[in-house]
């Protein structure tokens, strides 16, 4: 299996909040994406999901048990992991980003509305 490049993953596509699957790891899954916008407010009730911005702005919205909203304002090379069953929404300008979440994670999680949903491209090896 060859070596997968991120920058010219990028290069590849346009299309935002459609995850590219660059690496499998054990049970988690490697993933990079896009992200310009508002995505839905969603948890992923058995998994944690961890973001590290590489390009652009973006800021998780993190939802309290209270539906007070927390905004955590990443800058590149940040790290953050969401735990699970935690309601969150990402927020970005022109941002790149790099994910790992376990594997059968779905990227609007217990979402109702399930428009926005990706199943991510697997470019391993490609």
């Amino acid at each position: 299996m060859a070596a997968v490049s991120i920058p010219s993953t990028f290069t590849s596509f346009d299309e935002t909040w459609s995850p590219r699957l660059i690496a499998a790891v054990n049970d988690q899954h490697v993933k990079i994406a896009k992200v310009d916008g508002e995505f839905i407010f969603h948890s992923h009730p058995d998994s944690d999901e961890l973001f590290y911005l590489l390009s652009g702005e973006l800021t998780l919205e993190i939802e309290a048990e209270s539906k007070a909203v927390e905004a955590v304002v990443m800058k590149i090379g940040d790290v953050y992991v969401i735990p699970k069953g935690v309601r969150h929404r990402p927020v970005a300008k022109n941002a790149q980003i790099l994910m790992i979440e376990r594997n059968d994670t779905v990227n609007t999680g217990d979402a109702t509305d399930q428009e926005r949903r990706r199943d991510p491209l697997d470019v391993r090896g490609k």
